[in-house]
């Protein structure tokens, strides 16, 4: 082995990085990506759980205990009602996560010792469960000097129940299987379109498409067209596999689970549209699509629950069409709710569409110019 020419061969192996900008930002980007989001934004000691309050007692006592659960910071009130079928309405939306319910007879229970307050959980996500589960030792304050000295806080664990919906099993495949689907269709979507602009041109096709009458948008609906269909049929793989190997119930609409899909499918395709029309090398798409890839799985709350991260990170977390997705799919799947009950998050992803597909257009047709 002669050390000059492989010498040359690393200078020249270096000049080429320095040249390709895409390149040198991945090598800075990915481990300073991944240290903000490991270490600023992952939180798995989850805070801040939206939380409904059916106060029915309305007493001196009740609204203490309710002021102690709130203090633990596991729970955020966002939202006080009349009963208990509204809370349940409000968990089946997702617009909270933990109802407290504080029957009208609040005070006589806790004296008798009985059970004297329970605790709504969406089981839906174990995460979130396994934190409301906390609320169960909150101390509740007898009033009784008979009860303190046969110890209050062991009457606490009899007293306080946590009631989980949706997976009483805390089985974790029933959480992890829908939100399967918006995993792999945004690893797959994206990657096949990221690839399609650039692939014409290092092909030397594009100068063909140009001089053809399709219009510009005809090109970019007719890429993306046959890959909704392809989206779909991986759907139905994980729905059969997962309702076989997983026993993963459908409790909505099937037909909601497939349109949220295409959605979906249609999101991620536009998006990796416009991520080809800024590559220039099929290497370079590539890239660019682990660079969207990886916050949309860590910041979708599909890996980490969503209520632990920092405020500042949710906001950002809110533009990744993975998270309105999985609150989609597991609010049809697990809980039975209907598109009409969740549909911020549809408009949410239909805007997202909107502005990726228009932008994918803009950038090719200035490529054309």
């Amino acid at each position: 082995m002669k050390w000059a020419r492989l010498w040359a061969v690393i200078l020249k192996e270096l000049r080429q990085m320095r040249r390709d900008r895409m390149t040198l930002a991945m090598i800075v980007g990915i481990p300073v990506m991944q240290l903000l989001l490991f270490g600023y934004a992952i939180n798995m000691n989850l805070r801040g759980l939206h939380a409904g309050i059916a106060d029915q007692a309305n007493s001196a006592g009740s609204r203490a205990l309710v002021m102690d659960m709130l203090a633990t910071g596991v729970i955020t009130p966002t939202m006080t009602v009349d009963t208990p079928d509204q809370l349940m309405d409000a968990l089946r939306r997702g617009e909270i996560s933990v109802g407290v319910v504080v029957p009208p007879d609040f005070e006589r229970r806790r004296l008798d010792g009985r059970e004297a307050v329970q605790v709504l959980v969406d089981g839906s996500d174990s995460v979130v469960q396994s934190a409301a589960i906390q609320l169960a030792q909150t101390p509740l304050d007898s009033g009784s000097a008979l009860a303190n000295a046969t110890g209050a806080h062991e009457t606490t664990q009899r007293q306080i129940s946590v009631v989980s919906f949706y997976n009483p099993e805390r089985r974790t495949a029933v959480n992890i299987v829908p939100g399967l689907i918006g995993v792999i269709l945004t690893m797959t979507m994206v990657m096949f379109t990221a690839v399609a602009i650039v692939r014409e041109r290092e092909r030397g096709n594009m100068e063909l498409l140009i001089a053809t009458p399709i219009s510009r948008g005809e090109l970019m609906f007719g890429k993306v067209l046959p890959y909704v269909g392809i989206g779909l049929i991986q759907v139905s793989l994980v729905l059969v596999l997962g309702s076989w190997l997983f026993r993963v119930p459908i409790r909505g609409g099937l037909f909601d689970v497939y349109l949220v899909s295409m959605l979906l499918v249609v999101c991620n395709l536009g998006l990796g549209l416009m991520i080809s029309t800024f590559a220039k090398s099929q290497f370079q798409s590539m890239q660019m699509t682990m660079f969207v890839f990886l916050p949309s799985i860590l910041l979708s709350g599909f890996m980490f629950p969503f209520a632990g991260m920092p405020t500042l990170v949710q906001h950002f977390a809110e533009i990744v069409p993975l998270t309105h997705f999985l609150r989609l799919i597991r609010g049809i799947m697990l809980r039975g709710a209907g598109l009409t009950e969740l549909w911020p998050e549809v408009l949410a992803m239909v805007a997202f569409t909107g502005v990726v597909m228009a932008a994918a257009i803009l950038r090719f047709r200035k490529r054309l110019d």
